[in-house]
């Protein structure tokens, strides 16, 4: 039996939190490990030692000062992930700046958004990726970004130029601005992929990030000879700061694979780079997984890798198994959280045993409290009862960038930021989560958790990858929907919805039964490899002819 009899937990303080700025950490890292390598970008061919980076990012830091820019202003990051990313993050880091991550599949409206909402002065980018020409949109938008002094894209003679070697006296006022700088401002602007309305713009200090990263690193038991591999897209948390930040505050290396995730990339990645750990979302591992299976990846050496997370969407259990076993990595775990919270509040631990590690999110993180409450009362939930995950702590954002009644909203007067998301404990402390407050489907009066259906579809030997969603039905409210994707190894023709549904039978409540199944390719995801289930139940709704059941107005 555990010790916790209500749905509230504190993290251990035995390990103090940081109390210094991004700038400040990194140079006590240059001092104890400058020869040790900091940095690789693989498709670039770059490599940086601890030294070499803080020079570089020394460089570009005068070069920005030198631009005008000073604490507090705003400057864009639109690219993918190369080495410049790291770059631009530790030189405004340095100084002061807040870096506003523009997600790199954003076009021209939420470009304009992103920057006007934020107050960009200047926006530094890749020139194109894939079918995005950011020198074209960027143009674009000019007229409608007025505060906008400068944009410079990576690799031009402009940029080049901001990488100059930096001059004494250029030094001499990058150690007075840094000096003047807190670990409570203000240093990062992530914008929240919302499914719905415009994204808001979680605004994170030193203090919330550099924190979150070292702590993450700790709990994965990270040393200066861990090898971190990020195929995870640095705009968002996941990178920046789980990544880039857990590894720079240990002396650790982190590896690009490549500017954006490519299996097989990360996959030579691991084996070439001798990497210890890897990071990425369900998705992500799945593909990796398929790909380990072919005949291009039989002989490949993963005896280096030891540890991992995976994050950002519910995480299959079935997954995590066969990520412990065929990609050695017996110290994989989960973490759960989000941009608002800087972004992890739970977190498996190392030695945490195999079912909890791969069926839980873990239990609460240093210094956070958390606790799970009735989503109509605000009562604690008891034991075993779902409710919606809050916590408080060092973790929570400072706000929603110039918007304070959706901060309002989000942060309570106690300081308890509402996640939105469903979760449950049990008696030792661990968490699960079941699904978004949004997401929970009820039918005929009946709650029913898209989670707990996806995770019993998973233990279907045909399916790779599936999504339950909620659709309209005129009789019971709502009637389930499963959306399937077959694993390449199986005939599509072989397998009918009538099957899935067979399988079903018996084994979970009828009325957890999808009435619907569909099989798909692919699922439309956010960057951050979240399922738009918003846009999955719209398309359903269109594609099953639901349109009056979905006109039924609710009280």
């Amino acid at each position: 039996m555990g010790t916790h009899t209500a749905s509230t937990s504190r993290g251990s303080v035995d390990t103090p939190l940081l109390q210094e700025t991004i700038g400040a950490n990194l140079e006590r890292t240059v001092r104890a490990h400058g020869d040790r390598t900091a940095v690789v970008s693989c498709h670039q061919g770059v490599r940086y030692t601890y030294a070499e980076f803080d020079t570089a990012v020394d460089d570009l830091a005068v070069s920005l000062l030198g631009l005008g820019l000073t604490p507090g202003d705003r400057l864009g990051i639109w690219s993918p992930n190369h080495v410049e990313w790291a770059l631009v993050q530790y030189a405004t880091a340095k100084i002061g700046v807040i870096l506003v991550n523009v997600n790199p599949a954003y076009r021209t409206h939420e470009l304009t958004y992103a920057l006007n909402q934020s107050g960009c002065r200047v926006i530094v980018a890749a020139p194109s990726f894939k079918t995005s020409d950011y020198v074209d949109m960027v143009a674009s938008v000019r007229a409608d970004v007025p505060q906008l002094e400068r944009a410079v894209f990576l690799w031009t003679d402009e940029w080049e130029s901001l990488r100059a070697p930096a001059s004494g006296a250029g030094i001499q006022r990058l150690r007075e601005v840094a000096a003047s700088l807190r670990p409570d401002d203000p240093i990062n602007i992530q914008y929240t992929s919302g499914t719905t309305g415009f994204p808001k713009g979680a605004t994170l200090s030193h203090r919330n990030i550099l924190n979150n990263g070292y702590f993450v690193a700790e709990k994965l038991r990270y040393t200066e000879h861990d090898v971190v591999c990020v195929p995870v897209p640095l705009y968002h948390c996941f990178g920046m700061v789980m990544g880039n930040l857990g590894a720079t505050t240990h002396g650790a290396c982190v590896v690009y694979p490549e500017a954006a995730f490519d299996p097989a990339a990360t996959l030579r990645a691991l084996e070439a780079e001798r990497c210890t750990s890897l990071f990425g979302v369900p998705t992500m591992f799945i593909a990796e997984l398929a790909a380990l299976a072919t005949p291009e990846f039989a002989g490949l050496d993963l005896s280096t890798m030891r540890t991992g997370l995976m994050a950002g969407s519910p995480c299959p259990v079935e997954v995590m198994k066969q990520v412990t076993s065929t990609m050695h990595m017996p110290e994989v775990g989960i973490a759960y959280g989000m941009t608002e919270t800087s972004p992890v509040s739970t977190q498996t631990a190392t030695d945490d045993p195999l079912d909890r590690r791969c069926g839980t999110v873990g239990r609460v993180a240093p210094h956070v409290e958390i606790r799970i409450v009735d989503p109509e009362t605000g009562e604690l939930a008891p034991i075993g009862t779902p409710g919606e995950f809050c916590t408080r702590g060092y973790s929570v954002m400072l706000g929603y960038w110039d918007e304070p009644d959706k901060t309002a909203q989000a942060i309570d007067a106690d300081g308890w930021m509402h996640t939105g998301d469903l979760a449950v404990m049990d008696d030792e402390g661990y968490v699960n989560i079941v699904g978004r407050i949004k997401d929970m489907i009820i039918r005929g009066g009946e709650n029913v958790y898209p989670r707990e259906i996806e995770e019993f579809l998973y233990t279907h030997p045909a399916v790779a990858d599936v999504q339950v969603i909620g659709v309209p039905d005129e009789r019971y409210g709502e009637e389930i929907m499963a959306c399937v994707r077959l694993a390449d190894s199986v005939d599509p023709a072989t397998v009918t919805p009538e099957d899935i549904r067979e399988f079903c039978r018996g084994r979970i409540a009828h009325f957890k039964i999808p009435r619907y199944v569909s099989f798909v390719s692919e699922f439309p995801m956010t960057v951050t490899g979240k399922v738009r289930k918003v846009e999955m139940r719209e398309q359903a709704i269109v594609d099953l002819g639901l349109q009056s059941a979905a006109a039924i107005r609710n009280a």
